[in-house]
């Protein structure tokens, strides 16, 4: 009826300081490559696109309105969006330029092809 006692080991050490912070490097890791770099490759874009703005260049700004850039100043660019009515905006305010395949209107024949 003795009971035998066990030696047991003491509490084993601490894990080392990587291993610990190896799922917050991981998810760190991929939020970078999930949304920070998409973000920083799109403004980029947008900025090599204001860059690259010319008059004539059919373009839609963050409001919406599609226009054709008459003058480009340094921040400022002035659009035609009606015959003889001109607008002036932002040029940070230019989403992007507007496709040459989109329709101009409803009674565009060409459009009517299209959605048959």
């Amino acid at each position: 009826m003795i009971d035998t006692a066990w030696a047991q080991a003491g509490p084993g050490g601490a894990p080392p300081a990587l291993v610990s912070f190896a799922p917050l490097l991981l998810v760190f890791v991929v939020f970078y490559f999930l949304l920070i770099r998409p973000q920083q490759q799109k403004q980029k874009e947008h900025r090599l696109m204001l860059e690259n703005l010319k008059k004539n260049d059919e373009v839609i700004t963050t409001g919406g309105l599609y226009g054709r850039v008459i003058t480009i100043e340094t921040q400022i660019v002035t659009l035609e969006v009606a015959p003889n009515v001109r607008v002036r905006v932002d040029r940070p305010q230019i989403a992007s330029l507007a496709r040459k395949d989109e329709p101009k209107s409803k009674d565009d024949p060409k459009a009517k092809d299209k959605d048959k």
